[in-house]
């Protein structure tokens, strides 16, 4: 199954590693840090212009690891997932 981060990026769901709220992550030093490094290594992509709310991590493995900063809420991506995975 798919599911859409925004912009035109897609990802299959099987490929994410975890959704995460941006507000309650970014409270901890240690997940700042690494929201940092991957946007200085090039594995962060920002999908939208507004207001993030959260970010999703994906990749088959650590070298492979990409990193989606979205605007919709963690639990909007929960609900898409659980609507289309029923069909």
């Amino acid at each position: 199954m798919y599911l859409h981060l925004g912009g035109d990026v897609t990802v299959m769901t099987d490929e994410i590693i975890g959704i995460f709220d941006l507000d309650n992550a970014t409270v901890s030093y240690k997940t700042r840090e690494f929201l940092s490094e991957a946007e200085k290594s090039g594995r962060a992509q920002t999908l939208s212009y507004d207001l993030p709310k959260s970010f999703v991590i994906c990749g088959n493995n650590e070298d492979d690891c990409k990193l989606y900063i979205c605007q919709p809420a963690p639990a909007t991506f929960i609900k898409r997932m659980e609507q289309f995975g029923k069909e």
